[in-house]
């Protein structure tokens, strides 16, 4: 295996179960010449492919951490779970949710480089957005991004959760960036208030990292590919609001 190249590196996210989106990632890393990856969680829950997601990154170099979606799924009875994690647990084998449980919450490499999935301290919470009583989504206040670092000292700091690509430095030194979503470009959720979050494309999201002498130099990608089958999937197992994201990028009202 390669040594992981902090220097040059892609940041990946919420892949949900959707392998068609991260084949069409994963080959156009290789088009660019990157070969290390940070998978930052919400590996394979969704009404998707949940066990050739699995497969493919369970026998990948990639550097992965678990999201709130993968905790649920090694968590919950089959019970106590909602319709995505339910789809994705009936196609898992044992060893696919083993290789879940003993993923990490966060990850350090090296000193300079922090990868969580919603902030330090949780999964769940919204780092870089803000969620209003309505249910409208905004950026969140500086001062409260900066609190949820406390502790964290990187000079570049990743995370995931709302597939949302974005990128804040909170002071001259350090930076947070969200590369957005590879497998969901929109969701409707009920935490902390029912809210819609969407990006208006359909394509896969990720992001490139380069260290230079300035700081850190992010290039966000898109990437379109054939979606036929994941709308497929997604209509086949009465999940309108995925089938319309996956489709347009927009979740169906």
């Amino acid at each position: 295996m390669a040594e992981f190249n902090t220097q040059r590196f892609a940041a990946i996210s919420d892949v949900h179960g959707n392998i068609d989106a991260l084949n069409a990632v994963m080959g156009d890393l290789e088009t660019l010449g990157i070969e290390s990856v940070v998978n930052l969680g919400d590996h394979l829950s969704g009404p998707l492919a949940a066990k050739e997601t699995a497969d493919y990154i369970m026998s990948s170099s990639m550097v992965c951490i678990r999201g709130n979606h993968d905790r649920l799924l090694t968590e919950q009875t089959a019970e106590q779970m909602g319709p995505s994690e339910t789809v994705a647990y009936g196609q898992l084998a044992s060893q696919n949710l083993e290789w879940l449980r003993d993923l990490p919450a966060t990850r350090y490499l090296g000193d300079d480089i922090f990868l969580c999935h919603g902030t330090p301290t949780s999964d769940t919470t919204y780092w870089l957005e803000a969620v209003a009583s309505d249910g409208r989504v905004s950026l969140r206040p500086k001062h409260e991004i900066l609190a949820e670092a406390t502790g964290v000292r990187s000079s570049l700091m990743l995370c995931g959760h709302t597939h949302t690509p974005r990128r804040i430095e909170i002071d001259n030194q350090r930076c947070i960036i969200n590369p957005g979503s590879v497998g969901g470009p929109g969701y409707d959720y009920d935490n902390p208030v029912q809210h819609i979050m969407q990006t208006g494309t359909p394509t896969a999201s990720y992001a490139i990292l380069e260290r230079c002498e300035a700081g850190w130099l992010t290039t966000f990608r898109n990437v379109p590919y054939d979606r036929s089958r994941m709308v497929e999937l997604a209509k086949n197992a009465n999940r309108p609001e995925w089938q319309s994201a996956l489709d347009t990028g927009w979740v169906e009202q």
